[in-house]
Order: structure tokens, then sequence, then C-alpha cells
């Protein structure tokens, strides 16, 4: 009895027209890409969602904001406590938001410019932690990447209109964006 379901493999032969390539088989499912994503947007996202709350509550260990705020009166920055409201805010919320992937690439370029200002304070002290900056330079990578790459399926950014869709461009202005922004309050450093 021949069967209702529709076939998931593909034909083993195709239909090609002279002077034309044949397309080459999906090797990877979609959703491996969106899944994979989604964790890079998990983990970094609530790492640096973690962060900011160190910043702003003194959560986990951190100094908060007068403790955050003398780091960075000591790291060069003017009026320290402005600046440390400013990245617990911009860490916590870019990060909540990278999470669950709304606005994606503002909430990328958030992160992209905090950990500018971070690799700028951590540089000199070799690459390797605990004084280096790998860290901090993965969390930049990081950042870009999804700017660039886009959230993937699962995330809210499929339900707005503008974002369902992402382009390149969108990733590559965000990054413009997040690094001008950190330029901007590097030149405001001592």
């Amino acid at each position: 009895m021949p069967s209702t379901s529709p076939s998931t493999t593909a034909p083993t032969t195709a239909t090609v027209l002279p002077g034309r390539v044949a397309p080459e088989p999906a090797l990877t499912s979609p959703h491996a890409y969106d899944a994979g994503l989604l964790l890079l947007r998990l983990a970094l996202g609530l790492t640096m969602a973690a962060h900011g709350s160190q910043k702003l509550f003194g959560w986990f260990g951190g100094g908060g904001l007068d403790g955050t705020g003398q780091f960075f009166t000591m790291s060069g920055y003017p009026a320290g406590d402005a600046m440390a409201v400013v990245a617990g805010l911009t860490e916590t919320f870019g990060g909540l938001a990278l999470a669950v992937g709304l606005l994606t690439p503002l909430a990328a370029a958030a992160i992209l410019g905090t950990m500018v200002n971070a690799l700028a304070v951590t540089w000199g002290g070799g690459f390797f932690a605990p004084k280096g900056s790998e860290y901090e330079l993965l969390l930049t990578a990081g950042a870009a990447a999804l700017a660039l790459t886009g959230p993937g399926r699962y995330a809210v950014d499929r339900f707005l209109p503008v974002l369902r869709a992402h382009r390149l461009a969108y990733g590559a202005a965000a990054v413009v964006v997040g690094l001008v922004t950190a330029g901007v309050i590097l030149l405001l450093r001592k």
C-alpha cells in the first residue's frame, strides 16, 4: 500500500538545464543554526545582565553603584557614579534584550560599546586572565557576531514586522553605532 505522507528525502536525480549547476542539498537544518544562536544569545545576554546587576545592585559580589563608580573614576572616566549607572543599565537591559532576542541589533550594539570600553581598561595586562583581556574580547566578538547574524528564529524579533527578516545592513549599522558610541566615551577618558 503506498504511503500518503510526504517524502522527507530529496530525490536521487534532479533535472538540470544545460549550462546550469544542480543545487546541493542542505546539509544542516536551519533549526540547528537557530538553536545555536539561541544558546549564544542566552549565554552572552545573561552573562552581561548579571554583570550589570553587579554594578547596579551589588549582586553576585559586585561593588554596587558606589564601588563601580569609584572603579570608573580610578580608570580615568569622568563622573564615575554616572558612568556606573550607564554601564549597569546598558549591561543589564542590553543583556536581557539580547537573551530574549528583542531588538537584537541594538542590544548587541549596547553590549559591544560597553565591552570596547572594558577592553580599553584591561588592555595592556596581557591576553590571558586574570589581568588580560581575553574575556572582554570574547564578549565583544560575540556581541558583534550576534549583531551581524541576527537572533535566529527563536527570538522576540520574529514578531516585530521590521526585524522579522534580519538584514546584514541592520547588523552592520548596529556595529558602527556601538563602535562610535564607545569611541565617544573613550574620548572622555583621561
